[in-house]
């Protein structure tokens, strides 16, 4: 398996293999799993780029799974906390 180094410029993530091309993560990927990240537990932007791309997946992917508990959560009578008034 080849060595891989990473190198952050201008907000992007780069990695350059060993005698190969350049390889760039989407741009419009990245700011959708940091924006994603942050706007749910307020992390701060240098702590969420500094991830690599299957740890932000990861993470995306556990937000969505505690919204979807939540959701169905909240779909049973009585099971909105927000719902104080019982009006659903």
């Amino acid at each position: 398996m080849s060595q891989m180094r990473s190198r952050v410029r201008g907000g992007s993530r780069f990695f350059i293999r060993n005698g190969g091309p350049l390889v760039a993560y989407p741009l419009d990927r990245i700011y959708e799993e940091v924006g994603f990240i942050a706007y749910y537990f307020h992390w701060p932007h240098d702590e969420i780029m500094n991830m690599d791309h299957r740890e932000r997946r990861r993470w995306c992917e556990e937000i969505s799974r505690m919204n979807r508990k939540l959701n169905e959560e909240s779909d049973r009578p009585g099971g909105n906390p927000f719902d104080v008034f019982g009006k659903r």
